[in-house]
């Protein structure tokens, strides 16, 4: 059984022309159920950021617009993600048998990845033999 895991949150876009990488929380979980949980809790608060209730108080009026049914739901696909136990216990198994588990998805402009790994299983590839090949 694995014990401790590395979840990290990430966004992708293009810039200038190149892939960029925005880091949105990275966490060591103790265990398997806080590992799911943080998972869950920042699929939430993408899918809330990017698609917030229209009467918050925090936005003035006519600040969101519907989007056309052809662009992806980002937020929607995440909020299916965290309340599907079937998709949980999925990833729960994958974990505990030492799998890096990645979750993404995205829209026209920008990848969502909720990516999760065994610390145990970091260590265990880092002690591995290397095998080198020689090149010319």
């Amino acid at each position: 059984m694995h014990d401790e895991f590395l979840c990290h949150v990430t966004a992708y876009g293009v810039c200038d022309g190149r892939r960029i990488g925005v880091p949105l929380g990275t966490y060591r979980a103790p265990t398997l159920a806080l590992a799911l949980w943080w998972l869950r809790d920042r699929a939430s608060w993408i899918a809330q950021r990017l698609d917030p209730r229209p009467e918050a108080e925090h936005l003035p009026p006519g600040a969101l617009v519907p989007v056309a049914h052809t662009v992806p739901d980002v937020p929607g696909l995440l909020r299916a993600w965290c309340a599907d136990p079937a998709q949980q216990e999925r990833v729960a198994e994958e974990l505990a048998a030492g799998r890096l588990v990645r979750i993404a998805t995205s829209d026209d402009t920008t990848e969502y990845e909720l990516l999760a790994e065994s610390v145990d299983a970091l260590r265990m590839q880092r002690t591995a033999p290397f095998v080198g090949i020689s090149v010319g």
